[in-house]
């Protein structure tokens, strides 16, 4: 089939705005998160300054912050609060995820399925533009009275149901990322399903594909809860009602006037139900990601495929029913407490036989050590630090004390940080030339990798020894006047710097891609990485409709080094292998 008649000229608004095109709108996902994760890591610079230098003037931009938040340039402690809610947030719903599933997963998806966009373009194109309100929602609330939310990224009542206006803004922010999600969510199972090419059966998916395919089952699922949770939440705080206030609370000592009755637990209960399956909806896309750069990069097939996609399969059904190990402090009983210790060790069996997997497939092959392949190669031991380090956290016991301190930022950062983040930089390094007809620097790409991999466990390894120490994680001084920190406090000033530093890593990067971007196109071929799946046999970059023929697929994901075969890779749509 030629499409050679869709090929029409748009107006500009239509083309680069306004656009239905999967290409065009995962450009515009991948823009905007990449925007929001860098303003993210500057909220975390910040409060990075007070937590190494408490009392402490912040240098040369202090004194804009204004006198109610800074006065003098000294951060006050519900600024701190309020960096802290808006850093998780951002980082989480307005980078990681975005970048993981709305920018990879429009460029890539319908691409690997020989497809000629996604099954609902208009869809598509209103889910980017729900999410950029609900992104622009979340950055207007710092400009309001009292400030953005600072009950943590988490909005635990009662504290949230009685904080400043910007938490009613941040619950809205919420409801928009929220049906963002959903919209994309649907249109990514219905592709997925709908739209793969002829001979493409489910077992010769792409494994990122199927890593997309899980995460909008974990979206779809998992994301009605806290949407339900959020507007119950604001009717608390705008109608007065009380669906998470208990009777009887006292507000600065005096009774508060609600008719009470309410379940300051239901909402730990709706958020974490959300909360671990996102761990996931991060993770999937990202480990898809490494999946293909080491298929590739190994020269040979992927060892244990199979397996890999029963393993993820059993991942997303047990996400579901580990939610309450963030939850042992609330005294749910030792019973309850057994039963999420259980499903918790064996959620984490799926995770170690992926891993082990992508570990197997190593060896032997004939590794090729470009940029992609060195995020790719780190992720693997980063990843397994992060999920190795979550074991205690999911026993009832060892979570009593290590609960709410500086172990559970060491852990889940170890995941995102050098886990999926690196995924997330491999992923761009690997696919950039298939867009752009351009390969990134390999010396800025070298500058960029080897300081951001050193730097990163100097920031996140320390407060593994503060979580130990028992320094809490909420301190705003960093626990200059807490005595469990007075032998590790001296960590946080190295932790700091480290941080700083790893900001100055980024330059490289931000550099290389946008001097990639305008420098002469340097790909002489439409399959630079001599790949096998689909993306690669389009045009460079895809025109509109993609495929210049619909393609038929022969064979699975993975046919490098076939005895017989002329090359040493076998695209999916090559019939005959001589």
């Amino acid at each position: 089939m030629s499409n050679e008649h869709h090929e029409h000229k748009l107006p500009f608004w239509q083309k680069y705005l306004f656009s239905t095109d999967h290409k065009t709108i995962g450009i515009q996902y991948g823009v905007t998160s990449l925007s929001f994760l860098l303003f993210g890591f500057f909220l975390m610079m910040l409060m990075r300054w007070q937590l190494a230098y408490p009392e402490q003037a912040i240098p040369f931009i202090g004194k804009f912050f204004g006198e109610d938040r800074a006065p003098g340039g000294v951060m006050v402690p519900t600024f701190y609060n309020e960096l802290g809610a808006m850093h998780g947030t951002i980082m989480v719903f307005l980078g990681v995820v975005p970048m993981g599933v709305g920018c990879f997963g429009n460029l890539i998806v319908p691409l690997q399925l020989g497809a000629p966009d996604m099954a609902f373009p208009k869809l598509n194109m209103a889910s980017y533009w729900v999410f950029l309100v609900g992104g622009l929602t979340m950055l207007v609330s710092f400009f309001l009275p009292g400030g953005a939310a600072n009950s943590g990224w988490t909005a635990y009542p009662p504290l949230a149901n009685f904080a400043t206006i910007g938490q009613t803004v941040w619950i809205l922010g919420m409801v928009f990322l929220i049906t963002s999600s959903l919209l994309g969510a649907v249109n990514f199972l219905t592709t997925i399903i709908q739209l793969r090419a002829e001979g493409l059966t489910f077992m010769r998916l792409p494994f990122f594909v199927w890593g997309q395919l899980i995460t909008s089952l974990l979206l779809l699922l998992a994301f009605p809860p806290l949407e339900a949770a959020g507007i119950l939440q604001l009717m608390d705080r705008v109608a007065h009602t009380s669906f998470f206030l208990p009777s009887g609370l006292l507000v600065s000592g005096q009774p508060l006037e609600v008719s009470g009755g309410g379940s300051v637990l239901l909402w730990q209960h709706l958020f974490w139900f959300l909360g671990h399956p996102e761990v996931y909806v991060i993770l999937l896309p990202a480990i898809g990601i490494v999946t293909e750069i080491l298929a590739n990069n190994i020269r040979k097939p992927l060892w244990g495929y199979k397996t890999m996609v029963y393993s993820v399969i059993f991942l997303g059904f047990m996400s579901f029913i580990v939610w309450a190990h963030h939850m042992y402090l609330t005294g749910m009983g030792t019973a309850i407490s057994a039963f999420f210790q259980a499903t918790t060790m064996i959620i984490s069996i799926p995770s170690v036989i992926v891993l082990t997997c992508l570990a197997i497939s190593l060896w032997g092959g004939s590794i090729r050590f470009n940029i992609p392949m060195l995020f790719t190669l780190a992720f693997i031991p980063m990843f397994a630090m992060g999920g190795l380090t979550g074991l205690p956290l999911g026993l009832a016991a060892p979570d009593v004390y290590l609960h709410d301190t500086y172990y559970v930022i060491g852990h889940f950062h170890y995941v995102v940080a050098p886990g999926v983040i690196f995924a997330l930089f491999a992923g761009i390094y690997y696919w950039f030339p298939k867009f752009t007809g351009r390969k990134m620097n390999d010396l800025l790409g070298h500058l960029h990798f080897w300081p951001t991999l050193v730097l990163m466990n100097c920031i996140f390894f320390p407060m593994l020894l503060q979580g130990l120490a028992g320094v809490s994680r909420r301190l705003y001084d960093g626990g200059a006047t807490y005595a469990h920190a007075q032998g590790v406090l001296h960590m946080n000033e190295f932790v700091s710097i480290s941080a700083w530093i790893l900001g100055l890593a980024q330059i490289p990067f931000i550099l290389n891609l946008l001097w990639s971007m305008v420098k002469p196109k340097n790909v002489d071929s439409d399959n630079p990485w001599q790949s096998t799946t689909l993306e690669w046999q389009t045009p460079t970059p895809p025109g509109h409709g993609n495929f210049k023929e619909l393609p038929v697929v022969y064979r699975g994901p993975y046919e490098y080094s076939v005895p017989g075969a002329s090359e040493d890779f076998t695209p999916q749509n090559i019939k005959d292998i001589k």
